[in-house]
């Protein structure tokens, strides 16, 4: 077989399916389908609730693993890797391996290409075999696709020869692999890097500077404040299509659930207040009848600090990708009662996040540490803590320890080296937060059994979730790992050799600190004493009408003052004799009691009649966007009419900006409005069900009516069944960052393309040649050597629109951008297809 034709069979048995996310949009969907499309690969479309066909692939495509198929992914045994594996195949001209382009971060070698220089021979094998179970891979000899050479110097020739041909290959001591494996964490390589590597140069005890915790950003807590605005202004879109469920244990007051049901409801999503019927619950402790319930049926079970999390990033994240996302234990983790932590080296959101995991454990934290503490959980082994914690005996242990005890639900060793390892350059606050928590653990102590009350769904997810986790990596290396022994120090002793604990003295306890959000009254408050005796009740009555004398007596003077004109102010005699006479109607006398009947009937007809009682209206849960609907045109009493029959039926016609999961048309039409709501993923049914519901007063099946026009589905090149799942897999983020300009005298306004170009994610501004509309020059060094990205302007072709068109395309190359000049079809078949491609016929030319 010819090169060429081996080349363009090169994902002939490959079926692959994408997942977006903000790292892999759908402008590079779109390149990387093309792309594998053009070598065999088939391509797959998501289903009709926009999910992956995970039975049909070879091969899933995401750069992340949040997104809520992985567990079956895993379990299904189909590879999960990052878009970089189809430029290696592309690379290689053969299909290169799954393992190291896994999404995975506990794969903390992935992407690693490793050559060594001039090690020991089993010290090679050893490196090289543990990288590669991690997610890495060997290169016998350098090229440019190495990104690392282990080696003990410069003097070796493969160092010289990146040296010289300025490759971007790190080369570094056999020291950071000895530190990764121990820690089962990937820490940075600066302080190891030849020539001149920090942890021959400096002393251990020198200042190391506390890293940030980005990672920790949302999920530093259990209850949060917020909820907090989406990043960027984008549309929020996390919730689309999605059940949520609000339980009655969060910490939260009425008018903040009123707040976070809206935000929901804005995004696509509905809330209910059945179990049953969720797809999110959300709560705030592992108990209760209503969590148990929901664990069992598979359900997403997160807290407060989840739920604002994907409010935050716009993404689906498993609620297990990090601890404090998921309900905490309410007496926390046995084992954990008596123990008084403090903490050292550890800054900014790591120290808030290790606070609040102390607290959630069941543990004391402490601020300061006196010799009643038990335990010191530190980033470094050089602080004013450290040296009083080994003064005192206690034990000091790095922040791996609480991590992995509270996702095992246990207390875990002290014996376990990797506890006591400290790097001597590195601050271990950047490896904070990367432990996951495990389902089937969770399922064993908090909600074990109820199979017999498990839904057919439910069953197949607890299958899937336990078959994941067989499947899934297990961190750390079974064995002993040291290479370069003698250069990293020794671990701790363990705890069964360390010197018997003082015993504290009496009196010395050290002040614990508040909770950070549940405060339950003041450190120092003194109780009030209250006599029980009747004198002691008497002297407060008596205290108190003392108080109140001044108040009475001016009541006394002003009731006696008269009114004096028509216009006198309110009150005095007159406001006291309206008073006297409200209260004698409401407890009439004996007298009046025995008043004829003719004053009786008289109060008969003075009162008020009887309100008539309100009809309840059933709830809505069909929420319709019309458009193309002739039957209410230049007829607006008979819309109003028919409008109160719908509602009537539980039906509600919505504005075309309003949430709707429905859209009703009598065909595919590319108007503002139906391109506008098939962005929400809705169910496309025929204007006819209207119509039908209108003349019987009745509501049929939706599924009888689902829209078939096979004319313009010819026409526009796309299914409405395909649409639909392409827009349900997209939800809204199409064109996700894609910027679009727009000229000013375009035909039908430039509003009409905002309104489509924003439901589906897009970055719109017009542009009219001035500052405020320009993109900022970048060089392609700035842009990290990327091929530079498409920019749209949807035009006409007036004069006045085609003089815009040299100065956009100025603009655009001057900030390492492609410029497209296209006409509105281009968006507005985007917008129909939901997939974002480009075809030449687009281009407006001069």
């Amino acid at each position: 077989m010819a090169d060429g034709e081996q080349k363009s069979g090169l994902f002939n048995a490959c079926a692959i399916a994408f997942v977006q996310s903000k790292s892999l949009s759908s402008s590079l969907i779109s390149q990387f389908s093309q792309i594998v499309k053009s070598h065999g690969a088939e391509v797959l479309e998501p289903d009709h609730n926009g999910k992956i066909r995970i039975s049909e692939a070879t091969h899933i495509v995401s750069n992340t693993i949040d997104f809520d198929q992985y567990a079956e992914a895993l379990a299904m045994m189909i590879p999960v890797v990052t878009s970089n594996w189809i430029k290696a195949c592309m690379a290689r001209s053969r299909i290169a391996q799954v393992r190291p382009f896994s999404p995975d971060p506990r794969m903390i070698f992935s992407n690693v290409i490793l050559t060594c220089a001039g090690l020991p021979q089993n010290d090679q094998e050893a490196i090289t075999g543990a990288i590669m179970a991690l997610g890495g891979m060997e290169s016998k000899d350098l090229t440019k696709q190495t990104t690392h050479i282990c080696a003990l110097s410069m003097d070796h020739e493969k160092c010289q020869e990146a040296k010289r041909k300025n490759l971007k290959c790190k080369i570094v001591l056999p020291h950071w692999f000895d530190d990764c494996f121990r820690l089962g964490k990937r820490i940075d390589e600066g302080p190891y890097l030849l020539p001149d590597p920090e942890i021959l140069r400096m002393a251990p005890e020198d200042a190391v500077k506390i890293p940030s915790s980005q990672q920790m950003q949302s999920a530093v807590s259990p209850i949060p404040n917020g909820p907090y605005e989406t990043q960027g202004a984008e549309q929020l879109t996390v919730f689309a299509r999605k059940k949520v469920m609000l339980s009655t244990d969060l910490p939260i007051n009425e008018m903040l659930r009123k707040t976070i049901i809206a935000k929901i409801v804005q995004s696509g999503g509905e809330v209910v207040d059945v179990v049953e019927d969720c797809d999110m619950f959300i709560c705030q402790y592992r108990d209760g009848p209503q969590y148990v319930r929901a664990s069992q049926q598979g359900k997403d079970v997160g807290n407060l600090a989840w739920l604002y999390h994907m409010m935050v990033y716009n993404e689906w994240t498993s609620p297990f990708r990090r601890l404090l996302h998921y309900p905490v234990p309410r007496h926390g983790i046995p084992g954990f009662k008596d123990m008084r932590i403090t903490l050292s080296n550890y800054g900014g959101e790591a120290r808030l996040y290790l606070e609040n995991l102390v607290t959630a454990c069941g543990a004391t934290y402490t601020r300061t540490m006196k010799a009643e503490n038990t335990h010191l959980i530190t980033a470094r082994m050089h602080s004013e803590k450290v040296e009083a914690a080994k003064d005192w005996n206690i034990e000091i242990v790095n922040h791996l320890w609480i991590e992995e005890s509270y996702a095992a639900c246990e207390v875990q060793s002290l014996s376990n080296p990797k506890y006591r390892h400290f790097p001597p350059r590195t601050n271990l606050g950047e490896v904070i937060g990367q432990t996951f928590l495990s389902e089937p653990i969770l399922r064993q102590l908090y909600y074990p059994g109820g199979e017999e009350h498990m839904t057919e769904v439910a069953k197949k997810k607890k299958k899937i979730n336990e078959r994941a986790q067989k499947n899934a990596l297990t961190v750390g290396l079974d064995r002993d790992f040291s290479v370069m022994e003698d250069s990293s120090p020794a671990p701790a002793a363990s705890s069964s050799a360390r010197k018997p604990r003082a015993t504290p003295a009496m009196g010395t306890f050290a002040t614990p600190a508040k909770a950070r959000h549940v405060r339950t009254g003041k450190e120092n408050d003194t109780p009030s004493v209250m006599s029980s005796t009747s004198r002691s009740a008497k002297a407060q009555a008596l205290s108190k009408l003392h108080d109140l004398a001044p108040d009475i007596a001016l009541y006394e003077k002003e009731k006696q003052r008269t009114a004096r004109g028509s216009h006198a102010i309110w009150g005095g005699k007159r406001a006291a004799d309206q008073l006297d006479r409200e209260r004698s109607d409401k407890h009439p006398s004996p007298a009046s009691k025995r008043g004829g009947a003719d004053e009786a009937e008289d109060e008969q007809e003075t009162k008020r009649p009887a309100k008539r009682p309100k009809i309840a209206l059933p709830e809505v849960d069909m929420r319709i966007c019309l458009t193309g609907y002739k039957r209410w045109v230049e007829n607006k009493a008979s819309e109003e009419a028919d409008r109160k029959k719908l509602r009537m039926l539980g039906i509600q016609i919505v504005q075309d900006n309003a949430p709707c999961n429905y859209l009703a048309a009598p065909g595919m039409v590319r108007t503002m409005k139906f391109l506008r709501a098939l962005a929400k993923g809705p169910t496309v049914i025929n204007s006819s069900f209207i119509t039908a519901c209108i003349e019987t007063g009745k509501r049929p099946d939706p599924e009888d009516y689902l829209l078939t026009d096979k004319v313009n589905e010819a026409r526009f090149g796309i299914p409405i069944e395909t649409a639909v799942s392409r827009a349900r897999a997209n939800r809204g983020r199409l064109l996700w960052g894609v910027p679009i300009y727009c000229t000013v005298e375009i035909p039908n306004g430039a509003d009409a393309f905002k309104n489509i170009a924003e439901a589906n994610g897009a970055i719109f501004k017009i542009y009219r040649a001035r500052g405020g509309t320009t993109i900022k020059p970048t060089t392609e060094e700035e842009d990290g050597g990327a091929d530079p990205d498409p920019v749209y302007l949807l035009s006409g072709v007036t004069p006045a629109e085609k003089n815009l068109w040299p100065k956009f395309k100025e603009m655009a190359i001057r900030g390492h951008m492609e410029p497209r000049i296209v006409k509105a079809d281009w968006l507005l078949d985007v917008a129909m297809k939901q997939e974002l491609m480009f075809d030449p016929k687009y281009l407006l030319t001069s």
